[in-house]
């Protein structure tokens, strides 16, 4: 494509040369710029992609997109010539509109649902791309967890956040290749705030709750909430592809009533009052799943709600706590608004295998429970710990850290609720990152110590997560459920510039095996 071509999708662009050179790749990033490339320059957290624009021309980029309001350090290379240069004004918008357009608009072909919330947004994007596949809509998936079409992996898996713009549009492109129907996008806040999940033409968003995270990045609660808020506001920029706009809100959460006026959508609200559209009836303990009645009411607050069945659901859902009969309500919402039957849900929701890492057991035929879920802020590992003391009968041995360079507020909150829900607690590692990763572990034994644990007695420290695990999983007797929390799909400890390998699913078998226990 040529550059004058793609700078046409940027309002407010300026072009610098005669954008004659041909595109053949967008990079954000100077060391992945090859002949051909369009090098834009994005301000990071720490380092700023101006100051690599140099590199990037070295490297064969025949133009640069820069902001404009980063002239000094753009100016020299507008004025030296040799490459064209276009100067908008927020080159992270720019990279979305850009990427969409290089790709050709991938999202306007497909059915896109973008799924945001604080916890369970990942379990709820995975259960939703299941129940359109399971259903005969072939469906894309894109979240932090894992990438795919259909049942086919990406080879983009096993990150920790979401994708930038060009690889977005880049699966998105090879979802419309694939022949999908839709696409289902885990739209993070990080992602949302970046504008990496921008240009993807939502025609159904939805939330599953909001707590208290990710401040140490946006700074304020207020802003956190805005940027999820995004979401329902992009419903309403979004193209007419002749699928109802909806939004599918939580009304037991307070943020349903923030994230409404966001947009002029048809609302879906779930929740556990049987006045909303999916109601939450019972939800009793069965085994390692749940036995839910779900009731599907359409309001006629809309006019095209006269597409939307009426009925009862009554599932065996196979994962466990109240926390998922609300991710299955949410997953009926938006299949509802995706235009599914009432019986097709059903079956899908009772045939999900769940996410990874995401209350994921690991069963080597040993008698007691081992779960791995990527629980890692108070909220979140209080849920799953009350879960496990509901359902288990003997101890509850828990694993885990608390992530580097974040709110450190999550750490005596972490170790509040494991120092009241668990009987013995593994302090380890996390991801540090470049964080003294000592000090994390002795921030979050202070807080064991607040609540009246004694090391040694109640907890232990072991820093390195692989040798915690092993020591948890030697402890455990019949009836006894070990929870190793925080980490749910993820492949690695980062450490500094270094890492180790440290699958928790994968150490637990690898364990067991060592135990004698047998899949």
């Amino acid at each position: 494509m040529l550059l004058r071509e793609l700078a046409s999708a940027v309002p407010g662009v300026r072009l610098i040369g005669d954008g004659d050179v041909e595109i053949t790749s967008i990079e954000y990033d100077s060391r992945a710029v090859i002949e051909g490339s369009l090098f834009v320059a994005v301000p990071g957290f720490k380092v700023d992609g101006h100051a690599y624009l140099g590199r990037a021309i070295e490297g064969g980029a025949p133009a640069v997109v820069v902001q404009e309001d980063h002239e000094g350090l753009w100016q020299a290379v507008a004025e030296g010539g040799g490459v064209d240069v276009l100067v908008v004004p927020d080159t992270r918008v720019a990279l979305a509109q850009l990427s969409a357009e290089f790709f050709g608009h991938p999202a306007r072909k497909l059915g896109t649902i973008g799924i945001t919330g604080t916890d369970g947004k990942t379990s709820l994007a995975h259960l939703v791309a299941h129940v359109l596949n399971h259903s005969g809509q072939k469906a894309g998936l894109i979240s932090t967890a894992e990438c795919r079409i259909g049942d086919e992996p990406l080879p983009d898996s096993g990150r920790f956040t979401t994708p930038e713009a060009p690889q977005v549009q880049a699966m998105l492109a090879l979802m419309v290749e694939a022949g999908c129907k839709w696409a289902v996008i885990e739209a993070t806040s990080h992602g949302l705030a970046l504008h990496r999940v921008d240009e993807c033409e939502y025609d159904i968003a939805a939330f599953t709750n909001v707590g208290r995270d990710h401040l140490d990045f946006h700074g304020s609660e207020e802003e956190y909430l805005a940027a999820k808020g995004r979401l329902f506001s992009l419903l309403d920029e979004s193209v007419d592809k002749g699928i109802v706009k909806t939004a599918v809100l939580n009304w037991d959460d307070v943020a349903a009533l923030y994230f409404a006026p966001r947009t002029k959508a048809r609302r879906i609200r779930f929740g556990a009052d049987p006045m909303e559209n999916v109601s939450i009836e019972s939800c009793e303990a069965d085994g390692f799943g749940s036995n839910i009645v779900i009731n599907l009411m359409s309001l006629k607050s809309h006019p095209a709600d006269d597409s939307i069945d009426e009925g009862r659901l009554r599932l065996r859902f196979p994962k466990p706590g109240r926390f998922n009969a609300y991710n299955a309500a949410a997953a009926a919402g938006i299949a509802l608004a995706a235009g599914l039957r009432v019986y097709e849900i059903a079956d899908s929701l009772e045939s999900w295998t769940g996410a990874p890492g995401r209350m994921e057991r690991v069963d080597a035929g040993q008698p007691f429970s081992v779960i791995v879920d990527f629980a890692h802020s108070p909220d979140s590992l209080r849920r799953v710990l009350e879960l496990l003391r509901e359902t288990s009968r003997g101890r509850i041995i828990a694993v885990f850290g608390c992530i580097g360079e974040r709110d450190k507020d999550r750490r005596p909150g972490m170790a509040k609720a494991a120092a009241a829900l668990a009987d013995y607690t593994f302090v380890t590692d996390d991801n540090p990152y470049s964080e003294d990763r000592d000090a994390i572990l002795q921030d979050i034994a202070d807080g064991m110590r607040a609540a009246g644990k004694l090391e040694g007695h109640d907890f232990s420290v072991v820093a390195d997560r692989r040798e915690a695990i092993a020591q948890a999983l030697a402890m455990a007797v019949d009836e006894d459920a070990v929870l190793l929390a925080g980490k749910g799909h993820e492949r690695e400890v980062h450490i500094g510039d270094t890492e180790y390998a440290c699958d928790d699913r994968e150490v637990a078998r690898r364990v067991l095996g060592e135990l004698g226990y047998e899949a």
